[in-house]
């Protein structure tokens, strides 16, 4: 008999299908700007026009989780796998980036030695603030061994709290 597997306590419910967007990308900086790209479009498809805080927010996110995986979870030949998904109501968008790299994990929340950016910074190292903005701007963040392979999956959420965007119904 096959024991059940342990629920993922920080995974939301499924969107419906059309308020899903998953794809594969090349584990290049192409790849990474194309993902970039194609879930912006999405953002404002599914009611969250360009140019407002949670569009800038989210695609700012992806942007981090996206080049984390190029450079720091990359293996020859292998691509990263891109899931975006917004609640029905629109007020949840959850970002989810796997690669295919295993030894390589981030400092879990929480565990950053700084808490927000600060304008100070300048004459420090340009690297390594990618978590530190992620942490910044999503509701929470973590990642999570990949289930079906070596590698991980490092997720996002962001959730506004304003009426600025409500995801459209679908047609």
């Amino acid at each position: 008999m096959k024991a059940a597997p342990a629920p993922n306590r920080t995974a939301l419910a499924p969107a419906p299908p059309d308020r899903t967007f998953e794809m594969r990308f090349t584990s290049t900086p192409r790849g990474a700007r194309l993902a970039r790209r194609l879930a912006a479009v999405r953002l404002d498809a599914w009611g969250i026009p360009y140019d407002t805080d949670p569009h800038d927010a989210i695609v700012l996110i992806l942007a981090e989780l996206t080049v984390n995986a190029v450079q720091h979870g990359h293996v020859p030949g292998r691509d990263f796998h891109l899931r975006l998904y917004a609640t029905p109501d629109g007020r949840t968008v959850r970002v989810e980036v796997t690669d295919t790299r295993a030894e390589r994990h981030p400092r879990r929340p929480g565990h950053t030695h700084r808490t927000s950016v600060q304008a100070d910074d300048a004459g420090e190292e340009e690297a390594g603030r990618g978590l530190v903005l992620v942490s910044y701007l999503a509701t929470r963040w973590d990642w999570h061994p990949r289930p079906d392979g070596p590698g991980k999956t490092v997720w996002a959420e962001y959730t506004n709290s304003g009426d600025e965007c409500q995801v459209l119904p679908s047609t």
